[in-house]
């Protein structure tokens, strides 16, 4: 069997990107693995996406699912633009197919547990670097297959938890609290497509792919600036501020007339300006608010009088005056204010047509297109093509089926 066919297949659906006929096999289940393929995708990589008979879990993270009721809108926002093949890998001709996709592959992403391609018999270093010497092969983990926390399971929150994030985040008064988006799977995504990309670009020289390894901890560790540094220099363990930043005042969220808004004015002519539009030049020259360092030590001071006049504002009166001052400021927005403001829409982060309605891309080039997002497919949706592409015929299709390497349904 063909495996480098079920990619020129693939690339029927795509020519447009710089990453037009880079051939991407996903492997992976949940948010990292499977964003990292398709941020790939959305810039022209063609991407295969092997899925369990039992469906990659997040398809039942809901609600909201789509119309068939089957698929969460959490799977859609991770699984646009990709092909769907459905195989069990737990059975000798699913890791058949497997075989045959992963030798005409450039790149694959895989966040099993540690050591579970290894005993279908791909471990990297020692299979698929001789059957695939050009192959990039990005494994995500939370902890690393190695250390004293090896092939432990990482989550998000686990990691937000573990690695610090958590414990700066919140109030002073209150409990820890996790960052309202899975933050450090989505940094460890970055990440992943940054290292592939390095990877890529080395393989133009040397001929050769290599291991892409990617951890939570990696990702969360490097989410913690500026308090890693902080502590690194003075020795003093950071706190939860709540809104406030840790270092510059004033950065944080005040209540303005219809709502929450927020403000930061990071050096003193951005202050200066601040205190102007809101009528209370003189704390410019007050000595207590001279500089950010004597800010920081009366930030309780200052709050309380910044909050007096902005309780006054309409949010967006504010934010265009603030505008104008060339102080940074925005009111809160809510995700659907977000999603819908005209910026947003223009630099086309949402997109909502008869043919795909979510974000759009993120990452814009000078010279190059995008590939515009189609929605993501049911399971098993191109089984049947891709092993059509492959080679495979119905009897060899129906074989798969009765040995159980393809949802029976």
């Amino acid at each position: 069997m063909d495996g480098r066919a079920a990619w020129r297949a693939a690339e029927q659906n795509t020519g447009v990107g710089v990453l037009a006929g880079l051939r991407v096999l996903d492997l992976s289940r949940v948010l990292a693995g499977p964003y990292t393929a398709q941020t790939l995708a959305d810039h022209g990589a063609e991407v295969i996406k092997v899925e369990a008979p039992t469906g990659d879990e997040t398809r039942g993270w809901g609600p909201p699912f789509d119309e068939s009721g089957q698929s969460s809108a959490y799977y859609a926002g991770l699984n646009h633009s990709k092909e769907n093949i459905c195989l069990d890998l737990r059975t000798t001709a699913g890791r058949d197919v497997l075989r045959h996709l992963l030798d005409g592959a450039d790149v694959v992403i895989e966040n099993f547990k540690a050591g579970t391609m290894a005993r279908w018999g791909f471990d990297y270093e020692t299979v698929l670097t001789e059957t695939n010497p050009r192959l990039v092969y990005c494994r995500i983990t939370g902890f690393g297959v190695d250390g004293p926390m090896a092939g432990l399971p990482g989550y998000d929150a686990v990691l937000q938890s573990f690695g610090g994030l958590m414990s700066v985040n919140g109030y002073p008064d209150g409990n820890p609290l996790r960052v309202g988006v899975p933050v450090v799977d989505i940094v460890a995504a970055h990440m992943a497509v940054s290292g592939i990309l390095l990877a890529l670009t080395e393989r133009e020289r040397s001929g050769r792919g290599q291991l892409v390894d990617i951890t939570l901890l990696d990702s969360v560790i490097s989410l913690l600036h500026p308090h890693a540094s902080n502590w690194v220099s003075s020795g003093k363990v950071p706190q939860r501020t709540g809104d406030y930043h840790p270092t510059v005042v004033p950065y944080q969220v005040f209540a303005a007339r219809d709502g929450d808004f927020f403000v930061s004015a990071a050096n003193d002519r951005q202050f200066r300006s601040l205190v102007a539009v809101l009528g209370v030049p003189e704390l410019a020259d007050d000595p207590r608010f001279l500089s950010n360092g004597v800010r920081s030590r009366h930030r309780d001071e200052l709050s309380a009088l910044l909050a007096e006049r902005i309780a006054r504002w309409n949010r967006d009166d504010l934010a265009a005056e603030l505008e104008r001052a060339g102080v940074a400021a925005s009111p809160v927005n809510t995700v659907d204010q977000a999603l819908t403001a005209p910026q947003t829409v223009h630099r086309g982060l949402f997109l909502d047509t008869v043919d795909y309605r979510g974000l759009g891309v993120p990452i814009k080039l000078g010279r190059s297109s995008t590939r515009t997002p189609r929605r993501a497919v049911p399971r098993g949706a191109d089984t049947e093509a891709i092993l059509g592409a492959m080679g495979y015929g119905v009897d060899d299709v129906d074989a798969l089926r009765s040995d159980g390497a393809l949802d029976r349904a």
